[in-house]
């Protein structure tokens, strides 16, 4: 046990969106199934991670039902964490590094929504506090990225949007920005193993 996995706030409040249909990856619960899977099967910790906003009123404030994990997504097990942030990365409103430190765990594999947000920031973080961090990008998702004069547009509207920043740019700047730097960029298949290829 000496690696862990950190699910990232994959869960139900970014259903409720519209911009849910216009997601990057249609694989992302199978993929993090597999993850969790291979954990599992190799005696390593998951850990699950909840993003909350109380008392907004959106989707991710508890009130409202929908800071759950995502339908599809294979359960945590009495002894695997759920930890509830309201910070973008992982570490800086909960007790993550306490966990990871007690179990002597410096290897840290990251999956989860979004992209380039919530995960993204989970990497960086753990790669300046010293952990060897992987990012599994395929068990990532993400949504595009509206140009900032594109307020209150439909989501048609933001994918037909040549000044729109695409899932495929996002997903490639991560990939760059990230590997070799604050972690080490990975694919499912990878890091699982070759028994877990689609």
């Amino acid at each position: 046990m000496n690696r862990a996995l950190f699910v990232i706030d994959v869960q139900e409040s970014f259903r409720q969106r519209e911009i849910w249909r216009a997601g990057s990856n249609p694989d992302l619960i199978l993929n993090v199934n597999r993850l969790v899977e291979n954990f599992r099967a190799s005696g390593d910790f998951v850990v699950w991670v909840l993003h909350s906003e109380p008392g907004t009123g959106g989707v991710f404030d508890p009130a409202n039902g929908h800071v759950r994990l995502l339908d599809g997504i294979t359960p945590p097990t009495n002894n695997e964490p759920t930890l509830v942030k309201t910070s973008h990365n992982v570490f800086t409103t909960t007790n993550a590094g306490q966990f990871l430190t007690e179990r002597r765990i410096f290897d840290l594999t990251v999956c989860g929504i979004r992209t380039e947000q919530c995960v993204e920031t989970t990497a960086r973080v753990g790669g300046d506090l010293g952990y060897a961090v992987t990012f599994v990008t395929d068990a990532t998702l993400t949504f595009p990225i509206p140009h900032p004069d594109s307020a209150g547009a439909s989501v048609d509207e933001i994918l037909a949007d040549p000044r729109t920043l695409s899932n495929e740019a996002i997903v490639e700047r991560t990939e760059r920005v990230l590997d070799g730097r604050f972690a080490t960029v990975r694919k499912t298949a990878e890091v699982a193993g070759a028994a877990f290829v689609a």
